[in-house]
């Protein structure tokens, strides 16, 4: 089965709403999401005060909610997703403003390498 990460860049409608958003995004949604066959797991991000320097871009979307997903058949896996939204199995809530959500799939083409595991040699 081929693996996936599904990104979701997110903001809540107002500074006002962030907590209510916040709240909601992990105790609902993303338990919404992890109930549809494919997604195996899902972890979340704020936007962190320090930015890599060589990227000089301008982030408007504060927040990620990172999707691991194991399909066959991934474009059926997004379609089920849509087909829940605004259903009793996918509810949205005023706080989560739809309007900027910035989504994207990306297919894994290699494994998780972690630091513990490679070594480089030494340069001459």
């Amino acid at each position: 089965m081929a693996k996936y990460l599904f990104l979701a860049f997110t903001n809540p409608r107002s500074a006002a709403q962030e907590d209510e958003f916040n709240q909601w995004y992990t105790q609902n949604h993303v338990v919404d999401v992890l109930n549809v066959p494919g997604f195996v797991s899902a972890r979340r991000f704020r936007l962190a005060p320090a930015q890599f320097p060589l990227a000089d871009q301008a982030h408007t979307l504060r927040y990620l909610a990172l999707y691991e997903m194991e399909t066959d058949d991934p474009a059926a896996t997004l379609r089920e997703v849509v087909a829940r939204v605004g259903t009793a199995d996918m509810q949205y809530i005023n706080a989560f403003d739809m309007d900027t959500l910035q989504a994207s799939l990306f297919e894994e083409i290699m494994p998780l390498v972690q630091a513990r595991e490679v070594q480089r040699p030494p340069r001459t």
